[in-house]
């Protein structure tokens, strides 16, 4: 996605397509978010639920319910629909349908890799790590389950152990932007920032409508100086999702370094009121209320 370099106004309620850690075809939706380059900047290590229209999901699990009462033996039909509890946020019903369709298939890689992100989503760490590795020893080539696993190593710290797994989910399924940014985020944190806006591109190429990857990129650009091309990233992030407050709050930054003070102050600002409680947006309204500005 192509912006110049003059300042515009983010969008207004654009569709996105989200980033998704999901089996293929089987939409348990997750969105990778956040990374900790500057101060005050995030990173949950967890996913988070793409929200979907309740109308459509009620439809969904209504014909996917039918389905199973047809055919009560369909693993596929429980994975279906614990994938559409958990678009929703219902974790202990599509925990269940996961269940019940690996007790159906026991080797069901998708089905031990949905309900691996489910565990997560209730902080059951070590259950979630237990079906990842079953998931990939049902099928070693499955990208979906090493991606899964990686994120939840990269979340514990374990970052070796998550390139690794990232590498391999690359490998078996190179057009994975979610791998990529995920990769990109560890490279990062290690200071590895060339490697981490290659990773970042590669996902952008991958998918230039979502936001985090550009954020991430602006924020290894601004580790490196580069502040022009770090307010061209944030600005990208932000025609993506104006609601993002750590995008705002490294905007800030890059008009700060750029000498931009009048527009540092308000994109700091604007970072505060979407999240008070923002420590970049904070610090750098400090700095520049301590007499340079007002």
């Amino acid at each position: 996605m192509g912006l110049n370099s003059q300042r515009t106004k983010p969008f207004q309620g654009r569709q996105v397509r989200t980033f998704s850690a999901f089996a293929v075809g089987l939409a348990i939706v997750f969105v990778l978010t956040g990374c900790d380059s500057y101060p005050g900047s995030r990173d949950p290590g967890v996913a988070v639920v793409a929200k979907e229209d309740p109308a459509v999901t009620s439809a969904n699990l209504s014909s996917l319910s039918a389905i199973i009462a047809r055919s009560p033996n369909d693993a596929q039909a429980y994975n279906t629909r614990g994938a559409a509890y958990a678009k929703t946020g219902h974790f202990s019903e599509a925990i269940a349908d996961f269940t019940k369709a690996i007790q159906l298939q026991p080797d069901f890689s998708a089905a031990l890799t949905n309900r691996a992100l489910a565990y997560r989503q209730t902080n059951r760490n070590d259950a979630a790590l237990a079906d990842f590795n079953r998931a990939i020893a049902a099928n070693p080539s499955y990208g979906p389950a090493y991606l899964g696993r990686g994120n939840l190593e990269r979340a514990q710290g374990g970052f070796d152990e998550a390139l690794a797994d990232l590498d391999q989910a690359i490998r078996f399924a190179p057009e994975s932007a979610e791998a990529l940014h995920a990769r990109g985020l560890i490279r990062q944190r290690q200071g590895n920032h060339p490697a981490a806006i290659s990773d970042f591109g590669a996902a952008i190429d991958r998918n230039p409508f979502a936001a985090p990857p550009y954020q991430a990129r602006g924020q290894s650009y601004l580790a490196l100086g580069q502040y022009q091309m770090a307010l061209d990233d944030f600005n990208a992030a932000l025609n993506v999702d104006n609601k993002n407050a750590d995008a705002w709050a490294g905007r800030g930054m890059a008009d700060e370094k750029l000498g931009h003070k009048t527009e540092a102050v308000e994109s700091y600002q604007q970072a505060q009121t979407l999240d008070n409680g923002n420590a970049a947006a904070r610090a750098g309204l400090s700095r520049l209320q301590s007499g340079r500005i007002f």
